[in-house]
């Protein structure tokens, strides 16, 4: 009978009370499917910037590296001119990338995405040329500096934490330097290196995908470069595997320079609305890239360092604009590139600034 009654009462309350709760579990279920495309990609950022923390060392070892010690380069005034504002454009991209965290709240980021995308992407590009200008690439072409920085990254001028790329032809890809990134990448923020590779390899399958892709529509609507079908005559609307080898050349490799090309998004694409009504955590995507920008321009303005001098770097970062003054440039100065291009501290304390701890103990992110 006890049971009879209970479902009796449950019986007596209003219909609309479940109906309402069942309006709102499908509402959250609805937004939280049109979130996942953000959150994943919240997740590769994340993924990017967790593996890059858990195996940042001295800038990775980047003072170990081979290409690193011997970089050296002959530069003329007009050179270091060049290399100048170069820097410039990246810090003050990054300062204005910076600003946005500092100014804005939860909302704010949110509806910032539409400027700190390209601003991360741009911050970045502005001091790779910088570096590429020391070894004699001096082109603002985005496709030779894309294949230059790739072979680069092959060719272990970069740290480990951000030395990892995919290659391969469609259908074929590998993943080198992540071992765990054969692993299936879960929804959730990485909270382990194994996520975060699984993250990160996905990334680089899906992103060297549509390059692959792209690549295929550019060959294919092109009279002079089609691959056409022996019988007709016409560009193939199907490839064989054999097919898509034949332009795995024009990929190159994918770095993670192409994994940050997936930002540049226009501020009239309907793909950044998707995350700018999706229910994510901004704060943590926002922190994700700043992270990121700072680690890869720490690298580059290191080299620079090196191929400059030193003190000729600190002259130039001395005579920044007022609104660099006092900032970020000089801490990195201070905690990136002076440990590695003079590790060793005074041998007189009395040299030292008062409060100034030796530079052996300033390694910090």
């Amino acid at each position: 009978m006890k049971t009879t009654e209970e479902t009796r009462i449950i019986q007596l309350i209003p219909q609309e009370a479940p109906a309402a709760d069942e309006q709102q579990e499908k509402q959250a279920d609805e937004t939280w499917r049109k979130s996942i495309p953000a959150q994943v990609f919240l997740n590769y950022f994340f993924a990017i910037n967790y593996h890059i923390q858990e195996n940042d060392t001295a800038l990775g070892g980047l003072s170990q590296l081979p290409f690193f010690r011997s970089h050296e380069a002959q530069l003329e005034e007009a050179d270091v001119a060049a290399i100048t504002k170069l820097l410039h454009t990246s810090w003050s991209t990054e300062y204005a990338l910076r600003a946005t965290a500092e100014l804005g709240d939860e909302n704010f980021l949110r509806n910032a995405l539409h400027w700190t995308f390209p601003q991360a992407y741009h911050a970045i590009l502005s001091g790779l040329q910088a570096f590429l200008y020391t070894t004699g690439v001096r082109s603002s072409n985005s496709q030779l500096i894309r294949r230059e920085v790739g072979r680069l990254v092959v060719k272990n001028a970069y740290p480990r934490p951000v030395a990892f790329y995919a290659a391969g032809a469609y259908g074929d890809f590998s993943i080198h330097r992540l071992p765990l990134a054969g692993y299936k990448a879960g929804l959730h923020i990485a909270s382990q290196e194994i996520d975060a590779q699984a993250q990160i390899g996905q990334f680089l399958r899906t992103t060297r995908k549509m390059k692959a892709q792209w690549t295929r529509q550019q060959v294919q609507a092109n009279p002079n470069t089609a691959i056409r079908s022996q019988k007709t005559g016409r560009p193939l609307d199907k490839w064989t595997a054999s097919h898509w080898q034949q332009i795995t050349w024009r990929l190159g490799y994918t770095t993670i320079f192409d994994l940050l090309g997936r930002l540049r998004i226009s501020q009239s694409s309907r793909e950044i609305e998707r995350y700018v009504e999706a229910d994510i955590d901004f704060n943590l995507f926002h922190t994700s890239l700043l992270n990121i920008v700072s680690y890869l321009n720490g690298i580059h303005e290191t080299y620079v360092a090196k191929a400059l001098g030193l003190e000729r770097y600190q002259q130039l970062v001395a005579e920044l604009p007022a609104h660099l003054q006092a900032g970020f440039v000089q801490e990195r100065l201070r905690t990136r590139v002076e440990p590695v291009l003079a590790p060793t501290p005074p041998s007189n304390p009395a040299l030292r600034l008062e409060g100034e701890e030796p530079q052996q103990y300033r390694m910090a992110a």
